[in-house]
């Protein structure tokens, strides 16, 4: 075993919630900076130290991912992305040399041969999450199984993208093999089986992709191996007692609920709190110094069906745009703040939030411009209404990596392509009737029981859309399907409103206004410099890092960015 030192930061979060760890097993450690391996890998309480800190390098919330597709109110301008910025790279070979050291090393260490197990599970899940999420970014990547020194050689060629789904799929078979199915309790947030499972179903759907098929998008074997795979994730998920959960607003504010298959756990007055963000996705009047996160455009408004899941034009409930938050999707509800919507933030149970800017004012009031605009609505998702506006950096609401509607989703794109239509609209229909969308008279709950492959491809596409709204899925949704068209050329716009003519705001209570006391109007968001988003086909894969190709030379550049390799499997 080469002898190096390890280094493990340990931070409050780590002493309380990571992994599943418990301060208590940290208190005596003389160092907690600095460690042998002789040290890390002869004790259970480093090793595990060690894995709080590899977990550390998984994503929390994405917040503002939607203004890079049609949620949020950011626009990706004409060279946003290019070789010479780090905007869409993701290199994470820090965090890999991390795991192999882990992976090459634990077993010269004295654990007990299941915690050596145990911890080389988790490990491989992490590395085959860094490297799934770095083939998505740019194809294939080079594969590094062993931690290399600063010495080593390190100029490392590009293994095909069909080489780097293969080492992930070696990496999450390992790490299945050796995980316990299900944790609960002080081992909550630890990945299990489960979670490795329905990632590896997450990684088979985007292999049979378009994005990774342009030649053959929709009829290539991939597709079969997707299907086979998320089903065995969805039936494993339901005989462990997982599913979901009662209510679609209950499921980010309540911890340890059976929809959550892959969480990363926050915790308030730690060092790993407020990932969402609140003090930014909050008006600016319940906020502090931060407005503007997760500000829902017009475009996702609109695509809320109504209660009846058809969408308007084709439901029996009338639509207005004067009335546009009547009978709605009741995830509508749950996640769009509307202009005379309650919304309590901590000020009170009957708080109204008001976007015009007479009542809403210029903080919170819709606003167009150029860098930065109000678009008339604020999310609901994962905002603790019960935070004061002087406790909002206390937000620990978890961020749920994979749920089970997630797994439900995926197994229904697989399964209408292949062959399965049925399957695929029992998922949609059961997604539905958690959402609370009334079934009707046939039970079919909105969905059309004749539709096409491409129909119910379109489907379950808006189901996602509607179903993870503000969950950092959607641009990657597009990319997946090669939709970047939706994008491309468009313009985002928000909802003015203003009272109505007669209506007078003085000595009235601050709740006094109802939605249906204002005139409602659709206006764009940008109103100088570039107003339209550019999402070229040259966006399925970004471009490696200029500064990485000059260090490595050995490394090619992807053929939409002047060089010659091609991140496609066909």
């Amino acid at each position: 075993m080469k002898k190096r030192l390890i280094y493990i930061l340990i931070s409050s979060f780590t002493l309380t919630i990571a992994a599943g760890c418990n301060d208590d097993k940290f208190l005596d450690l003389q160092n907690p900076n600095v460690y042998n391996p002789d040290d890390v890998w002869n004790d259970e309480r480093l090793t595990d130290a060690y894995l709080v800190d590899l977990y550390a390098t998984l994503p929390g919330w994405p917040v503002n991912d939607g203004n890079n597709a049609d949620e949020g109110v950011g626009i990706l301008i004409a060279n946003a992305v290019n070789p010479n910025n780090a905007t869409f790279k993701y290199w994470p070979y820090m965090q890999i040399r991390k795991v192999n050291i882990l992976l090459n090393e634990i077993d010269g260490g004295t654990l007990a041969d299941d915690k050596k197990k145990l911890a080389k599970a988790q490990a491989h899940f992490i590395r085959a999450f860094h490297y799934f999420k770095a083939i998505v970014y740019h194809g294939g990547v080079p594969i590094i199984k062993e931690p290399q020194l600063l010495t080593d050689d390190l100029m490392v060629p590009r293994n095909s993208t069909r080489e780097c789904f293969d080492f992930i799929m070696e990496d999450l078979d390992a790490a299945i093999a050796g995980l316990d199915n299900k944790y609960r309790g002080a081992e909550y947030g630890r990945i299990d089986k489960a979670a490795a499972m329905s990632f590896k179903g997450r990684v088979l759907l985007y292999k049979a992709s378009p994005q990774f098929n342009p030649s053959n998008p929709y009829d290539n074997a991939y597709w079969q191996d997707a299907y086979t795979v998320n089903r065995q994730a969805y039936d494993f998920l339901e005989s462990n007692g997982y599913g979901l959960y009662p209510t679609y607003e209950g499921i980010f504010m309540n911890k340890q609920h059976d929809e959550n298959v892959m969480i990363v756990a926050y915790k308030a007055n730690t060092a790993k709190q407020n990932g969402r963000q609140e003090h930014c996705v909050r008006p600016l009047t319940q906020s502090k110094d931060c407005t503007g996160g997760d500000n829902p455009i017009w475009n996702l408004v609109e695509s809320y069906p109504m209660k009846d899941g058809k969408m308007p034009g084709q439901s029996s409930y009338t639509y207005n745009i004067q009335t546009f938050w009547l009978n709605r999707d009741p995830r509508f509800d749950a996640t769009i703040a509307y202009n005379g919507a309650i919304f309590p933030l901590g000020v009170s149970s009957d708080r109204k939030q008001y976007t015009d800017l007479q009542l809403g004012g210029l903080d919170d009031g819709f606003g167009p411009g150029q860098t930065f605009s109000r678009s008339g609505f604020y999310t609901r998702k994962g905002v603790d209404n019960s935070l004061p506006q002087a406790q909002v950096g206390l937000n620990e609401v978890d961020w749920i990596e994979i749920r089970v509607a997630e797994v439900m989703l995926n197994l229904a794109e697989a399964a209408n392509e292949t062959n399965h239509a049925a399957e695929a609209i029992e998922m949609l229909k059961a997604i539905r009737h958690r959402a609370g969308i009334e079934p009707g008279g046939d039970n079919m709950y909105g969905l059309n029981a004749d539709m096409t492959r491409e129909q119910l491809r379109d489907a379950i596409m808006l189901e996602r859309y509607i179903e993870f709204a503000f969950e950092g899925k959607r641009f990657g949704d597009l990319r997946r399907t090669r939709r970047l068209n939706e994008l491309n050329g468009t313009r985002k716009y928000g909802l003015l409103a203003e009272l109505k003519p007669g209506l007078d705001p003085s000595g009235k209570p601050a709740n006094f206004f109802n939605s249906d006391d204002f005139n409602y109007s659709v206006l764009e968001l940008i109103t100088s410099g570039p107003r339209e988003m550019v999402a070229p086909d040259s966006y399925y894969f970004f471009p490696l890092l200029q500064d990485e190709l000059q260090k490595n030379p050995s490394l090619k550049q992807n053929k939409d960015w002047g060089g010659d390799f091609d991140p496609a499997l066909q």
